[in-house]
């Protein structure tokens, strides 16, 4: 297994009180395989990614349980001296504003070739040739001429593009795309994720895509993660969730994306507002806005009951997931 998230909980401190961000997270990825992470923001997707990636905000944030096995090493035991060994080389983020992620003073070259300099040791000349090399890899047009160019002189498209290369660069084992696509077209969208499924075939990388968009995933992902308030409330494999998904927030998902055979119609909302981490709901944690919602949910805390068992095991959070299925 390349890396396992086991019963993973994070919490901020505020000023109001222990914001329970990731509440007992569990996944895994194997070599060559995609898990797609759904949710609404805030629903913990980007602070499990910041957690496994050791980059998150310590104060106010901390890691209050849970492994994070990498390659069968659990990186919350590790020195930060050998996890920053391991970020670039053996794992990798794309972040999801690559404007705001990329140096605005430096040339895109140097910022490649700084990834060769101090994780390879090369010389900066050398470092360039392989900078033009990466962003030849993810097809940016005259890559020559253009490495000597600064973030601004790129489209977004291009500036994502730059964000992938970089996180390429070393061929790591893992990768963690976070929102790739945010603020691209569907047309832009569609190439950036082409090229992700081409590279991750490629050098048969690990790959979670962090997202709220059902749609962007269903061609490229595995198996998905659905995240509400900081827990998993289904998991399955790609094709299964868009069959028949097993959690209303899932189904909620599903219906909200555009159909060609709704033309005219209004879009499906998911009624109310994520919840307020500070105070969740008690039992299911998204029984205020489930139109299943029980006398029972609100009282207890669904367990991950399991839906199948082969090839992939597939689970939901929900007391009444037999009737959501067959809904």
């Amino acid at each position: 297994m390349l890396l396992e998230v086991r019963d993973l909980h994070v919490e901020f401190t505020t000023r109001d009180g222990v914001a329970k961000a990731v509440n007992g997270v569990t996944y895994s990825v194997e070599a060559g395989e995609t898990l797609a992470v759904l949710g609404e923001s805030g629903s913990g997707k980007s602070v499990t990614a910041q957690a496994i990636m050791g980059i998150l905000d310590v104060p106010p944030g901390r890691i209050a349980a849970g492994e994070i096995l990498f390659k069968g090493r659990d990186l919350l035991k590790l020195k930060e001296e050998e996890r920053r060994r391991i970020r670039g080389a053996d794992m990798a983020m794309i972040f999801q504003d690559a404007l705001s992620a990329l140096n605005p003073v430096l040339t895109v070259g140097a910022q490649l070739g700084e990834m060769f300099e101090v994780h390879r040791g090369m010389s900066r000349k050398d470092s360039r040739a392989r900078a033009v090399e990466l962003m030849d890899r993810v097809k940016i047009p005259a890559a020559r001429e253009r490495v000597g160019d600064y973030p601004h002189q790129f489209s977004g498209g291009m500036r994502q593009r730059i964000m992938i290369a970089m996180a390429l660069a070393l061929e790591p084992s893992l990768i963690i795309a976070d929102e790739p696509t945010t603020a691209l077209d569907v047309t832009v969208q569609a190439q950036v994720m082409d090229l992700l499924a081409e590279l991750q075939r490629e050098l048969n990388m690990g790959l979670i895509l962090i997202t709220h968009d059902l749609g962007v995933v269903a061609d490229v992902a595995d198996k998905i993660a659905v995240m509400y308030a900081g827990r998993i409330v289904e998991a399955a494999p790609v094709h299964e969730i868009y069959k028949a998904p097993a959690h209303p927030y899932t189904r909620g998902l599903l219906d909200s994306i555009p159909r060609l055979d709704q033309k005219g119609q209004e879009l499906y909302a998911i009624k109310g507002l994520p919840p307020n981490l500070l105070a969740i709901p008690s039992g299911c944690a998204f029984n205020p806005r489930c139109p299943m919602a029980r006398p029972l949910c609100r009282g207890d805390v669904p367990p991950l009951y399991q839906v199948t068992e082969s090839p992939v095991p597939r689970t939901s959070a929900c007391h009444f997931w037999k009737e959501c299925l067959h809904a």
